[in-house]
């Protein structure tokens, strides 16, 4: 049985078709002082249970009906539930940068494991460590083919390039080389400030971009001003073009204007995440994850192997 909260229902409806099922008939409302309610209209015992969330803005608000969902199939007797969470919130607080501070992205497993979890279902999580917070199975699935097979479509003639924004998604970027007839790598070294959240510095690209398409690759495209900086960057050392590539659109302001105005011809994203009429432009590309967590979910209720989706390659 697939279930959906309301974040980002066309995702879970696409995902649901492609499996071949219907969404189960889902009551969810606030009271007047926002409590969340949620019911089923359907029997859920015994079921192996999918609950379908992404955890997008207002952030809190959805990650707390995902938990209030799962509490609900607990209680309902059903087999097994699974969490799946194209976009897992709070995964950027993964470790502390200084004392007092919180390991959120531990917090939300522990959540989701009291809630009555039994497996998730994530993709491209912002650290693959994340996965040892869970205490359970942890699916890991990647955006990488659905990515790099369009790219490698549109721009597979040209002399390319694969950067990381950063040396630590250097391991990803060397499977988008991979994937790109080897394509040599870059990535920008930069530094962060660490009181100030959101804001990088793009110092200088290490390897050489001249005369190439250089392909920026990310987990996530935020405010945009790390992906956009990385992008200048490049072309002033003298790349051919940018075409940036990234999962999750989280697009928050002032995202939209930074990349419409950035020297990349192309941005590529997923749709983990809901992106609404007014935050689409010209130059984005969103491409359906549906298929890859349909695969996903599939080989998990037929106990399948999810490595098989990734040609046997863990992240």
């Amino acid at each position: 049985m697939v279930f959906s909260g309301r974040a980002h229902p066309e995702l879970a409806e696409e995902v649901a078709e492609l499996l071949g099922t219907g969404l189960v008939p889902t009551s969810a409302y606030e009271f007047a002082n926002s409590e969340i309610y949620v019911r089923f209209e359907e029997s859920v015992r015994g079921s192996d249970a999918f609950v379908i969330q992404s955890h997008t803005a207002p952030i809190n608000e959805w990650i707390m009906e995902h938990l209030i969902m799962v509490d609900a199939l607990k209680r309902a007797s059903a087999k097994r539930i699974t969490v799946v969470m194209p976009f897992y919130g709070y995964a950027r607080q993964d470790k502390k940068h200084r004392g007092r501070e919180p390991i959120s992205a531990r917090l939300m497993a522990d959540l989701f494991k009291t809630a009555g979890a039994d497996r998730l279902i994530a993709v491209d999580l912002h650290t693959a460590q994340i996965q040892g917070f869970f205490d359970g199975p942890v699916d890991h699935l990647m955006a990488l083919p659905i990515l790099s097979r369009h790219v490698a479509a549109k721009y597979g003639h040209e002399r390319l390039a694969v950067v990381s924004p950063d040396a630590g998604r250097i391991k990803v970027a060397e499977q988008w080389s991979n994937r790109l007839n080897g394509a040599p790598l870059a990535f920008i070294h930069k530094t962060r400030d660490e009181h100030r959240p959101n804001e990088s510095v793009a110092n200088r690209v290490v390897g050489d971009v001249t005369g190439r398409i250089c392909v920026l690759v990310d987990d996530m495209i935020d405010t945009g001003g790390t992906i956009v900086k990385a992008a200048d960057a490049l072309m002033n050392d003298g790349a051919a073009g940018v075409v940036i590539a990234a999962t999750h659109a989280i697009l928050s302001d002032p995202a939209v204007d930074r990349l419409k105005n950035c020297p990349a011809a192309e941005v590529v994203v997923t749709n983990t995440l809901p992106i609404p009429a007014e935050r689409r432009f010209d130059k984005l590309t969103c491409l359906s994850i549906a298929p890859l967590i349909s695969r996903a979910i599939r080989e998990v209720f037929e106990d399948g192997s999810v490595t098989s989706l990734f040609d046997g390659q863990a992240q």
